[in-house]
């Protein structure tokens, strides 16, 4: 397979690393939400945290099953559509 399919990369999951079971919101890259008492993250933070995830995910090499790569594939369509 050609693209690397990443599971990790995102908002959420850089979020979730720096500010465990934080509760938020995003809105127009800012957070609209906070709702913890630690400090809410910078969206530098943010991005940096989501390049390292990325670094990661790009340094294993994943072996996926046919079928795998078909429900992923399926289950990004239904998010296009859901979208449109």
């Amino acid at each position: 397979m050609a693209d690397k399919i990443y599971r990790m990369y995102g908002i959420e999951m850089a979020v979730e690393l720096l500010r465990p079971k934080a509760k938020w919101e995003i809105h127009n890259d800012h957070f609209s939400r906070w709702d913890d008492t630690r400090p809410c993250p910078t969206m530098e933070e943010v991005l940096e945290t989501m390049e390292k995830i990325k670094d990661f995910e790009d340094s294993v090499e994943t072996i996926w099953l046919d079928e795998q790569i078909e429900g992923i594939k399926k289950e990004e369509e239904k998010l296009k559509k859901a979208f449109n």
